[in-house]
């Protein structure tokens, strides 16, 4: 609007102001003088009611104050009050044009969230993740969106993001737990309504889980062997182009895998292994007994038998390099202990969301092997993103959640990338957290898509400048009225008897990268689409007695039951049992009967009622410390390097 315009109609506010109360006090005398005739005949009438000019009452007191001094006296000061009521409009209409100035939008309209914002968009509700505080309630998102949380170590993470969204969330969860202090404080509860199950690929007594027994049998099964087969020829995530011997490498770990689950008695990847290096027989004489072998009964499978076929086209050289390829791509599995890990499945990715209870699986590593097995969680999370999102999606299927910290350290997985895309639609939501940019663009290179599908992003203080950046550009710039004053005068005058101001609008970034990598450490900002971003504060949940309540004895994390039943636990060759080197038939070891027993499903524990502990937790009703700090204190010393779950402020 024009500042022009705004001033004229302040000026004829006021002066409508100081017109009425003199009105009103016209009429007032009117009335304490009965209406007498002497007043003058009425400007018109509302129905009884004679209405005088409003000046008539200057005439009057200049001719009859003599007769009634106390009634003009008290219209007078009626009068002057309109002066005062004027003066107070002016300043208020001044005050208005003021803030009315602060939200010019010629060079950017970014602004930061009011409590208004927040209710509006429902991030101040009773369900959801959380996100921090805002006004001393919690900041949650309920939404299907995915969430990325950009923190550096030691920032408070894991005190505000992943703790208190582990110890409110009721459904499935998958967690990225490298140091196990997630276990340690969260299983305890999770435990009541769910499984918690920690798979740790470095302890032998952890639950297995065996990813070829995933392969499901029928037209389904090369599909899924050639999934396996994508993570195994790209170990550390980092490859864009595959070259001639990982192309090959790759159709004989297919071939492989689908001959171990028809043919062999271990049918694992640790079997895959044994199969190829088999020191009884060459590398020939192996892929002879991949094409004679009948795993459909009566003759091999076409997709095995293929595999064998072309590497034996090739030159004893090249089958040399692809053998030894490939066996480079499974010499994690001659751990034992990863052997053991794998040997057998104690759960099924179905289970997360079709199990009798919610599932909270925990992948855990210690940080020595984090590098060691990631090929191996690598495996584990793309098998279930896929098989997530194979059918068509179902409203009724419950919800899982990917608490994926640290998630750049498992490398790139270039389906859960594409994934992100369309997971939400399956009830699958993610919770990223890294520590910078730099960190997802060394994984996911710079052109990724993994901020693009993210709805919510929560950002710390940051130490790189490259990160503080990108979050100064996301927040947008903001217009400022910035006043100049110019003083003007005779040098040898007591005071300059003139002042000039002119205002110009100027651009400014809402937080420059400078003042995000100084953000408070108690701040951080939240940006929701669609949204102003949100100043908040951090939660802490060991300062927040609806947390440390839920804090209780970490569940048992060994195995306690035998390993599921499979459909694959009754397949044997049927090729003839007497297979000697070079005769091109199938040995007896390697394709045997398969004499594992069929095991009962194992019982679950009784359902627990889920919405109890799904309750509403109370902003205000909060202490600050609880009888379970004594656990909470434990957890926290397990890691004396100092991590993230008991910062210094």
């Amino acid at each position: 609007m024009n500042p022009g315009k705004i001033l004229i109609g302040q000026v004829g506010i006021v002066l409508i102001v100081i017109v009425m109360t003199n009105w009103y006090a016209t009429q007032w005398v009117a009335e304490a003088l009965a209406y007498q005739g002497a007043l003058g005949a009425p400007w018109f009438s509302i129905g009884k009611q004679p209405v005088y000019m409003p000046w008539r009452l200057f005439q009057w007191w200049y001719a009859y104050e003599a007769y009634a001094p106390e009634v003009f006296a008290k219209a007078g000061l009626i009068a002057a009050s309109g002066g005062l009521f004027g003066i107070l409009v002016a300043v208020i209409g001044s005050v208005i044009r003021s803030q009315d100035a602060k939200f010019v939008t010629t060079y950017g309209s970014a602004r930061w969230a009011t409590p208004k914002d927040v209710r509006r968009h429902k991030l101040s509700g009773k369900e959801g993740v959380f996100l921090g505080r805002y006004r001393g309630r919690y900041l949650r998102h309920a939404g299907p969106e995915h969430i990325m949380a950009f923190a550096p170590t030691r920032s408070g993470k894991g005190v505000g993001l992943v703790v208190p969204t582990l110890l409110s969330w009721t459904g499935s969860a998958v967690i990225h737990d490298i140091k196990g202090e997630n276990w340690t404080l969260t299983s305890g509860w999770r435990s009541t309504f769910s499984d918690c199950i920690r798979f740790d690929p470095t302890n032998a007594k952890s639950p297995r889980f065996n990813p070829l027994l995933e392969v499901r049998r029928g037209e389904g099964e090369v599909r899924d062997a050639q999934n396996i087969a994508d993570i195994l020829v790209d170990p550390e995530g980092s490859l864009e182009r595959r070259n001639h011997w990982e192309k090959t490498g790759h159709a004989l770990l297919t071939g492989v895998i689908l001959h171990v689950l028809y043919a062999e008695e271990d049918k694992t990847l640790a079997g895959c292994a044994r199969f190829l290096s088999d020191p009884g027989r060459t590398f020939t004489e192996t892929l002879r007994l991949m094409m004679s072998t009948p795993h459909l009964g009566t003759h091999s499978h076409p997709v095995v038998a293929q595999a064998a076929r072309e590497l034996q086209n090739k030159s004893e050289n090249e089958r040399s390099g692809v053998l030894s390829t490939a066996l480079s791509f499974l010499s994690l599995y001659r751990d034992p202990v990863v052997a053991e890990v794998t040997s057998m499945s104690d759960w099924r990715i179905e289970d997360l969301v079709g199990g009798e209870r919610p599932l909270s699986l925990y992948l855990a590593c210690p940080p020595s092997d984090v590098s060691r097995t990631k090929p191996l969680m690598r495996l584990v999370l793309n098998q279930i993103a896929r098989r997530m999102t194979e059918q068509e999606p179902d409203p009724s299927r419950r919800k899982l959640l990917l608490m994926l910290d640290e998630f750049p350290a498992l490398g790139r997985i270039d389906f859960f990338e594409t994934a992100l895309a369309f997971m939400a639609g399956y009830g699958i939501r993610a919770f990223l957290v890294a520590q910078s940019l730099n960190q997802i663009e060394k994984a996911y290179g710079p052109n990724n898509a993994i901020l693009d599908n993210c709805h919510v992003r929560v950002a710390f203080a940051t130490n790189d400048e490259r990160t503080a950046k990108r979050i100064s550009e996301a927040l947008g710039t903001k217009t400022e009225l910035r006043s100049q004053k110019n003083y003007t005068g005779h040098r040898l005058a007591p005071w300059l008897s003139h002042m000039m101001v002119s205002r110009q609008e100027t651009q400014r970034a809402l937080m420059t990268p400078g003042e995000i990598m100084q953000l408070p450490a108690t701040d951080e900002i939240v940006m929701v689409a669609g949204v102003p971003p949100v100043r908040a504060k951090k939660l802490r949940y060991f300062k927040d007695g609806n947390f440390t309540r839920r804090v209780l004895p970490p569940a048992l994390a060994d195995r306690m039951e035998e390993g599921q039943q499979d459909s694959w636990i009754t397949v044997a060759s049927g090729g003839p049992p007497s297979w000697r080197p070079g005769d091109g038939a199938g040995r007896e070891t390697s394709g045997g009967l398969i004499l594992e027993p069929e095991l009962d499903s194992p019982k679950r524990d009784p359902n627990v009622d889920v919405s109890e502990l799904a309750k509403e937790l109370d902003d205000e009703g909060q202490v600050e410390e609880a009888p379970n700090m004594k656990a909470v204190r434990r957890a926290a010393g397990m890691d004396k390097e100092g991590s993230d779950f008991l910062p210094d402020f």
